[in-house]
């Protein structure tokens, strides 16, 4: 063989190998492309149910403030009549009616 198919020979097989390496690498890439794509999808699907979510507890907190307004309502008025008692019987209904209202 003469030098000028050798030299064509081995620079062949050296563009093969870097075509190789090339390939190998644009897989990979490819591969971890698609991995970093799918985990930012998790993501956005996690960050949409918890969207989703806020609604029922903005609900659930609307009802318990109103319930709550009403028993510092109630306990507000049962401290106020056991303040004002004059007489013990008065003062041990009023205590009565605080006790509930704190018992809620």
């Amino acid at each position: 063989m003469s030098k000028g198919i050798i030299v064509l020979v081995v620079l062949a097989i050296v563009v093969g190998i870097f075509f190789m390496q090339y390939v190998g690498v644009r897989n990979t890439l490819v591969t971890k492309d698609q991995t970093v794509k799918a985990a930012w999808s998790q993501v956005d699907i996690v960050l949409q149910r918890r969207a989703d979510l806020i609604p029922n507890l903005v609900e659930t907190v609307k009802g318990i403030a109103q319930q709550e307004q009403t028993v510092f309502g109630d306990i507000a008025k049962a401290r106020s009549s056991l303040l004002s008692a004059g007489t013990p019987s008065e003062k041990i209904a009023a205590n009565q009616q605080l006790d509930s209202a704190i018992g809620r």
